[in-house]
């Protein structure tokens, strides 16, 4: 797959945030706190994350609920796992795509309606995780508020929560006004060459549909729930790897660890979210005042026990779909297009 413009900006953020997080921290004193990690409590740790897809993949039921009621867990829990090894091992962040392009072959779900709802199950992850954020800071257990609000992490932080917010409204209108919508589309397209009008539109449609579980107060609640249910477990995972890397700054920290991570992963990276993830855990721990070494020890140990499992569970269900490395980029370069045709 040839590296565009985009996975060169991943590399070079990837290669500055490692400079970044060691520049004063002694590597061989983290590695002494990898090589005395709790092993058995490490493993669990990685046991629940790994465990965690299995809940994503029922959410996607929920989501997937307007446009095909009974999808086989099989076949969601398949993709989930492709889309997450794509993401690790291939550039540009084409899991999402790959995801929605591995469902679209196991199951009769049009490429764009499977992208749909992932752009709903991501607004609610991020609602989800800054409900975390607000719990977990205004806890009688957390540190002074101050240490965030005046620095540049509650700069980030609201910078995040408007981002959410211009989602959220674009969403708005793309659920209550989804006629006017298609209208302004065909207008758009009509002036594209090649008479692509139709599929445009028919891929917009098939977008919006995807959108209706949030026109039905069953299902967004059902979605909210596993949301919800999801990222308590996933934090989890957090806690018991803090505990193997003898980080005592208890579920607090862990919480609050994990919605900063979810948020940070999000900036641009090198395949397996390398830099992203240990700068924001590293960042959000020392909040809690434990030590760089520490921190880069447990961010270290733990994205890498939680990289393997679904690199390798996802490199089998490719396997299993006849579908190369390339062949998932590929797909996910249809999914993008998808994307840019049909909406955010």
């Amino acid at each position: 797959m040839k590296l565009d413009w985009k996975a060169l900006l991943g590399l070079g953020i990837t290669a500055f945030l490692l400079w970044y997080i060691f520049r004063e921290v002694d590597f061989a004193e983290v590695w002494t706190h990898v090589r005395q990690a709790h092993v058995g409590l490490l493993l669990a740790a990685v046991a629940v994350a790994t465990a965690g897809f299995l809940i994503r993949s029922w959410r996607w039921k929920v989501l997937l609920a307007p446009v095909r009621p009974n999808t086989s867990l099989r076949n969601r829990y398949a993709a989930v796992n492709i889309g997450f090894m794509a993401n690790n091992l291939l550039p540009a962040r084409v899991g999402e795509f790959a995801r929605a392009y591995a469902l679209s072959k196991l199951e009769p779900v049009p490429l764009s309606a499977a992208l749909g709802t992932l752009v709903v199950e991501r607004v609610l992850d991020a609602l989800v995780m800054i409900g975390i954020l607000v719990v977990t800071m205004t806890s009688p257990s957390f540190p002074s508020s101050a240490v965030i609000t005046a620095g540049p992490l509650g700069k980030a932080l609201n910078a995040i929560v408007v981002l959410v917010i211009v989602l959220v409204l674009m969403l708005t209108v793309l659920v209550v006004l989804p006629r006017q919508v298609v209208r302004f589309a065909e207008k758009v397209s009509a002036a594209l060459p090649g008479g692509r009008t139709r599929s445009v539109v028919g891929a917009l449609e098939s977008f919006l549909g995807s959108l209706s579980v949030l026109r039905s107060p069953r299902l967004l609640f059902a979605a909210v729930l596993w949301s919800i249910a999801f990222w308590l477990w996933h934090g989890l995972s957090f806690w018991l790897a803090m505990l193997a890397f003898d980080i005592h700054a208890g579920p607090v920290a862990a919480y609050f660890t994990e919605a900063v991570v979810g948020f940070g992963v999000a900036i641009p990276a090198a395949p397996g979210f390398f830099g992203t993830f240990h700068a924001s855990a590293s960042w959000a721990l020392s909040v809690f005042g434990v030590p760089d070494a520490s921190s880069l020890a447990f961010a270290f140990g733990y994205h890498m026990g939680g990289f393997i499992p679904v690199t390798l569970i996802g490199l089998y269900y490719a396997g299993r779909m006849g579908l190369s490395l390339k062949e998932v980029g590929a797909g996910g370069g249809r999914g993008k297009e998808a994307s840019s045709a049909t909406g955010p």
